[in-house]
């Protein structure tokens, strides 16, 4: 499955004005990167990529639609994948939004 263009699209249109903020073909999706690190992305598998505070993880993971990232057989604390069914544009902001947060709190590489 390739990932959503328009999804890609939508992601796209949140970021206008986001100076710090690039787009980068990773792991069969597009990713949206600051800083060096990956805020989010639109997934190869469909929906979203998010990454999150690890201690926000559990909370989360709690919400409907939302699932722990598994990469190479392994889930990883901190990535979280959301259905395309709940991405709604509120809720695709308020994933962007925390995606960048976190990522915006990290050292630049």
């Amino acid at each position: 499955m390739a990932y959503d263009g328009e999804l890609v699209e939508r992601i796209r249109e949140l970021l206008v004005g986001e100076l710090d903020v690039t787009d980068k073909r990773m792991f069969g999706g597009v990713a949206f990167l600051t800083g060096g690190h990956m805020a989010v992305a639109a997934s190869r598998n469909g929906g979203l990529m998010a990454r999150v505070a690890p201690e926000d993880s559990e909370t989360l993971l709690l919400r409907d639609g939302v699932s722990r990232m598994v990469m190479g057989g392994r889930a990883m604390n901190g990535w979280l994948r959301i259905d395309e069914g709940h991405l709604d544009d509120e809720q695709l902001a308020e994933w962007v939004d925390r995606g960048l947060d976190f990522a915006r709190s990290l050292p630049s590489k």
